[in-house]
Parts: structure tokens; C-alpha cells; sequence
């Protein structure tokens, strides 16, 4: 076997005996492999991927800046990873290279043909780019370390809403679902939305999360009256980026509104958008649907991919973490305004977001019209849109939100969702029977009104100065 048919390798082993170790493992298989660059940290590997070096690389759990984002820009080379364990029995290690999204691992102590094996078949099943989200799901030892850790009391430094997150939590091990809200430029109304529909979802007896992955205007937190300076998703987006986020984590960042609705807040600064990393929202996103029935997202407008960014680099994206939001959705709720401005930035939105699934099937996407009104969609304002949508976008809108602005004043100068402030008001009655039909519940459209006003955290002021 000639040098050009070898398959060539690199490694990125921080400890130098066990770089010795993989090394001579790798040369008792004579012909095989050909180390091709060893590498010192993950600089130096992306380097050598980046410059065509390499089938496959061989990586520790401990090598300094391993993160998701960076297995992420391997995977999309494509070239093979494979985490390197010291022995048989590193069950911590094996788990944080998994929650990285490595899903081969070997270990040192293996026999040479085993580790030979592994490779080749990692290199077999590369190309496709990243593999799947191997983050672990919430299962029953998770529930047993909470119930520890609340038994330890102040060790875990929670405080009441915290602990409240964590009984919340707690109840996990589902597979719930994931929507996203997202709407074109101009502000169709998407976070009044996302807020509601989370809130009616609550309503309706479903654990909840409201997630603000926004990284143009994030304002779900000054929507419910909540003080933004907390990391919220960034906190749970970085623990996961470092292949650390499990429920406790999760705890420590989501807010409590009701007993059935939690809140990650998003980033307090425009400027702090690559705090939202594709690759480490996806693990977010995994890990909530494990312990909530239903998350609710409010994404950001732009969905377009910046070309010269992509073309020869793995440059962050502004829009990437609405994209890898809209990938990750189970369900899209498109929003666009009821008048002539909103109805055309909403029909070549919709063709925008279906670009954004390539060749893959995207999901169920519903678009709803917000600010429905006479005065600037004419008489029989439905009937009208929905003709216009029908010719132009050949959609048909799966719901109407008429423009009430002295119920959503009211919500936002208090800090309330609709449920709270306007129970009987029309924009809340529309979201509450649009959110039974999203998610296929059936319930009274004022059941738990009363609940939530007395259930609730503190809220408007209150909450801002709690």
C-alpha cells in the first residue's frame, strides 16, 4: 500500500502520554494510517482540515476550546471525528464527547483492531455533514440528581424561582414538541404571539418553555416585564457549547412565570448575536424538548445565508440561529401584518423560508395574519386576505388575529400576557383558539384565566423590581 493510499490521520491530544499511547496503537497497525499532522489545540486543528489535511481526527475530551461549535465545523468539512478516551471505564468523558455530538468514541486501552475499526468506519459514514444532536436526554438519573441536590438545600445555590424551575423539570422525559414563530421584517407582531402561545399553552395544562432566540431585537423579557440583564438563552446556549447543559444548567437559566411556564430570556444587546451559536442552540433545543411538553421560540427576521461568508469560511452567521431554529421545528408559525406593506414582505418571506429547508421536507408551517382591520385590509378584511395570499403566495392563512391595541397596550404596560390583563379581549380569544388548533387541545377559551392571574410571579413592575 503506497503512501498516497494510506489513510491519513490527525490527532488532538492535550495529555503527551496518551498522544504517545494513540500513536504507537495506531502504528501496530503497519500500512493502515498515516499520522498526518498532530496536532496542539483546536486552532491548529481546524488549521489543518481547513487546508485539506486529513480523512478522519482522532480528539480528547480534554483538549483546551473543544466545544460544539467547533465538532460542528469538522463534521461540515466533512472529515471523520473520533473521541479518544484514556481507558474502558470514562463514563465522563464518553459523555461530555457525546454531548459535544461525537458519536464515535474508542479508548486507549482498545486492542489496535478495534481502534482501526472505529476509524474506518467513521470515515465510512462521514460526508454528510454534522451528525446528529447526541445529547443526552433527560432520564431518571437526571431526576435522582435533582432530588439530591434539593434535598442538599442551599449547596445548590438556587434561589425560590430556581428551585421552582427544577420541580418543574423534574416532571421531564418526554419528547415534546418545538414551534417556531417567526415572521418577515417589520414587525408583524412575532413576540406578541410567541408570548401568548406559550401562555395559552400553559393555560391548557402543557409544561412550557418560551425560548427568545432573536438576535436582531430580543424583547420577550420587556414583553413580560422581566429584568434582561440575566444570559437566559446565551447562558444555556454557552453550558451547551461546552457540552455541559443538562437539566440543573437549564434550571439555573430559565425564569418562572407561572408553575407551567418558564422563560429563556434572550441577549440584552444587539451586538452580542454570536453568543447564539447554530450548533449549540440545537443541543438547547434537544434538551427542552426532553423536559417540556411544548417550546415556543421567537425567532429573528432573517433567514437569508451570507454567501461570501460561506463560500470559502465557517464565518458566524447573524441568521444562523434562526435557521438552525427553523430546522430543529416541529411546527413554523409564519406571522405577517393584515395590511398592504406586511402582506407583500410576508408572501416573498414565505418563499425565503422554505429555502431555508433545501432539498429536506420542511415542517408544518401556518401562517397566521395579525392586526386584522377594516380600515386597511377593506370590507370582510378575512375574505380579502385570504384571496390575496391564495393568488399570490398559494397559501391559505390558518388563522386571524384581529388588531385589538387597548388589550396588547395594556399586556405590555403591565408586563402581562393577554390571559393575564384581557382575558375576554378579541386578540386573545383568537390566539387562544389558534393555539388549540396548533397543538391540537380542546378547552374552554377562558379556562385558567383566573388560575394564571393568581399563579403567576410577580408581574409589570412588580416583577421588574422582584
Amino acid at each position: 500500500m503506497g503512501a498516497t493510499d494510506r489513510i491519513q490521520l490527525l490527532t488532538a491530544v492535550s495529555d503527551a502520554d496518551e498522544d504517545a499511547r494513540l500513536i504507537g496503537a495506531l502504528e501496530s497497525s503497519p500500512g493502515r494510517f498515516v499520522v498526518a499532522r498532530r496536532c496542539v489545540d483546536v486552532a491548529d486543528l481546524l488549521a489543518a482540515v481547513g487546508a485539506g489535511l486529513g480523512q478522519a481526527v482522532l480528539v480528547t475530551a480534554s483538549l483546551r476550546r473543544l466545544d460544539r461549535d467547533a465538532v460542528s465545523r469538522l463534521h461540515n468539512a466533512p472529515v471523520a471525528v473520533i473521541g479518544v478516551v484514556p481507558s474502558g471505564d470514562s463514563a465522563g468523558e464518553r459523555e461530555r464527547l457525546a454531548a459535544l455530538g461525537i458519536r464515535t468514541v474508542v479508548s486507549l486501552v482498545a486492542p489496535p483492531s478495534e481502534l482501526a475499526d472505529a476509524v474506518t468506519t467513521a470515515i465510512a459514514e462521514a460526508g454528510g455533514g454534522p451528525g446528529p444532536d447526541a445529547l443526552p436526554v433527560f432520564g431518571t438519573a437526571d431526576r435522582d440528581r435533582i432530588k439530591d441536590m434539593m434535598r442538599a438545600g442551599g449547596s445548590l445555590r438556587l434561589d425560590d424561582d430556581q428551585a421552582d424551575t427544577l420541580r418543574f423539570i423534574e416532571r421531564g422525559g418526554q419528547n415534546g414538541r418545538l414551534v417556531a414563530v417567526w415572521g418577515p421584517c417589520g414587525a408583524p407582531g412575532r413576540t406578541t404571539l410567541a408570548v401568548n402561545i406559550a401562555m395559552e399553552a400553559s393555560l391548557a395544562g402543557e409544561s412550557t418553555i418560551l425560548a427568545d432566540a432573536d438576535t436582531y431585537g430580543a424583547s420577550v423579557a420587556q414583553s413580560l416585564g422581566l429584568l434582561d440583564e440575566a444570559p437566559g438563552l446565551a447562558g444555556v446556549a454557552r453550558v451547551a457549547n461546552n457540552g455541559q447543559l443538562d437539566p440543573i444548567s437549564l434550571a439555573r437559566y430559565a425564569r418562572r412565570i407561572t408553575a407551567n411556564l418558564h422563560v429563556l430570556t434572550g441577549i440584552g444587546r444587539p451586538a452580542r448575536w454570536t453568543e447564539l451559536r447554530p450548533s449549540a442552540l440545537s443541543a438547547v433545543w434537544e434538551q427542552t424538548r426532553s423536559v417540556a411538553a411544548t417550546t415556543v421560540v421567537d425567532c429573528g427576521f432573517g433567514v437569508e445565508e451570507d454567501e461570501l461568508l460561506s463560500y470559502d469560511t465557517e464565518a458566524p452567521q447573524r441568521n444562523g440561529a434562526t435557521r438552525a431554529t427553523l430546522r430543529s421545528a416541529d411546527l413554523v408559525v409564519a406571522v405577517g401584518s393584515a395590511d398592504p406593506v406586511g402582506l407583500g414582505r410576508l408572501v416573498r418571506g414565505l418563499d425565503d423560508l422554505t429555502d431555508v429547508y433545501g432539498d429536506a421536507s420542511p415542517p408544518g408551517i401556518k401562517v397566521v395574519v395579525n392586526r386584522v382591520r377594516r380600515s386597511v385590509a377593506g370590507p370582510d378584511p378575512q375574505r380579502q386576505i385570504t384571496e390575496a395570499l391564495l393568488r399570490y403566495a398559494s397559501v391559505e392563512p390558518f388563522g386571524f388575529v384581529p388588531d385589538d391595541p387597548a388589550a396588547l397596550d395594556a399586556a405590555l404596560l403591565q408586563g402581562q400576557a393577554l390571559a393575564e390583563i384581557a382575558p375576554r379581549s378579541a386578540a386573545r380569544r383568537a390566539v387562544a383558539e389558534l393555539t388549540r388548533r396548533l397543538l391540537g387541545a380542546e378547552a374552554e377559551t377562558d379556562t385558567g384565566a383566573k388560575a394564571v392571574r393568581s399563579a403567576a410571579a410577580p408581574r409589570g413592575i412588580a416583577r421588574l423590581r422582584h
